[in-house]
């Protein structure tokens, strides 16, 4: 049973720090690029920031220079770190996993980030 669990959201000021966690289990976690997406009310599920298996990131323009995304191979988990949060960055944020060579993929059932103002 494949599975993507988030965690760490919640609510935090304008300003303030968050750390997103998702924790694969079912599958090969070292060789699937691993990313997070985040789904604000109203719009288009984006794409906030990918790690490939080799280790190579990439961002949103509008998170970049502010959220870092990370992983430990060892513990099956991937990592955003979230600074300078701001409420625009409000959303339900989903952990997205997709084996190299494939085409399908994987969603958690997400996490909720409010950040107030």
């Amino acid at each position: 049973q494949v599975q993507l669990v988030e965690s760490g959201g919640g609510l935090v000021q304008a300003g303030g720090s968050l750390r997103l966690s998702c924790a694969a289990s079912g599958i090969i976690f070292s060789i699937y690029a691993m990313g997070w997406y985040r789904q604000i009310p109203g719009k288009q599920r984006e794409l906030v920031a990918v790690i490939t298996s080799g280790g190579s990131t990439n961002y949103a323009d509008s998170v970049r220079g502010r959220f870092t995304i990370s992983r430990d191979n060892a513990k099956n988990t991937v990592y955003l770190q979230m600074n300078s949060l701001k409420p625009e960055d409000t959303a339900v944020y989903y952990c997205n996993g997709r084996p190299d060579g494939q085409t399908y993929y994987y969603w958690g059932r997400g996490t909720q980030v409010t950040v107030s103002s």
